[in-house]
């Protein structure tokens, strides 16, 4: 399941896959032009999550919304959600989550 998302993510435009930590089950999907990572894919107790990140008003109604997303683990907790693939999130969800993300940490054009 892990490199279903996986290979999803790397669709999108301008993405690559990055292993950042020494445990290599944490994958990181970065943008190329800033480098910054907008997805991290990792199995924790036996499940595969996902962390996104979100404005705080969308990371307040996806922990509303369904169960299987939660504060992030091991990220702020104010920006970044952790959605538990296989939970009440469907695949749909799921990517509109990331793909919110990946909008919030693309790279910004320059002020005039």
């Amino acid at each position: 399941m892990k490199d279903f998302y996986i290979s999803e993510l790397l669709k999108l435009e301008n993405v690559y896959l990055d292993y950042p930590f020494d445990e290599s089950d944490w994958a990181a999907i970065r943008h190329n032009d800033n480098k910054k990572i907008f997805a991290l894919l990792y199995h924790r107790n036996g499940n595969l999550c996902i962390n996104f990140k979100n404005r705080p008003e969308w990371g307040t109604f996806w922990r509303g919304s369904f169960e299987s997303v939660t504060p992030a683990y091991h990220m702020n907790k104010e920006h970044w959600s952790t959605v538990i693939v296989g939970g009440d999130a469907d695949y749909r969800q799921i990517m509109q989550m990331i793909g919110d993300s990946y909008s919030l940490t693309a790279k910004k054009g320059k002020k005039k």
